[in-house]
């Protein structure tokens, strides 16, 4: 083996392991409680889910359209919704903070934040 090929080969290695890495550090699972339902830019409910009650309720998009929203063992997710592709429903549980819940059609985000504020 030449020398070029070594190098290109470590080269290669290297990003494998940072793109693994990030990665890993982009799906882990959040360290916070607290989370945000955005629509239309504007924050329209902040929750600590340690402290939520499991329920379930609907928001409604003001151009019509609505997203029913589900806490359950300290857990968050969009349940039902009218929208066509049911993308927002196919997420699931909110997990990482890399990974937001969101409703394109009704402009609906539900986020971790990083505290009650925020």
């Amino acid at each position: 083996m030449t020398k070029s090929v070594k190098i290109i080969g470590l080269s290669v290695l290297i990003l494998l392991i940072i793109s693994v890495v990030a990665v890993m550090l982009k799906f882990r699972p959040s360290d916070s409680t607290y989370v945000q339902i955005v629509q239309n830019n504007n924050v329209i409910y902040t929750f600590d889910l340690s402290e939520e009650k499991d329920r379930t309720f609907r928001i409604e998009c003001p151009q019509g359209g609505w997203n029913e929203v589900k806490i359950e063992g300290g857990r968050i997710c969009i349940c039902d919704a009218d929208c066509p592709d049911h993308t927002c429903i196919n997420t699931g549980w909110l997990r990482s903070e890399g990974v937001p819940v969101v409703c394109l059609p009704h402009k609906l985000v539900i986020r971790f934040a990083d505290g009650e504020n925020n």
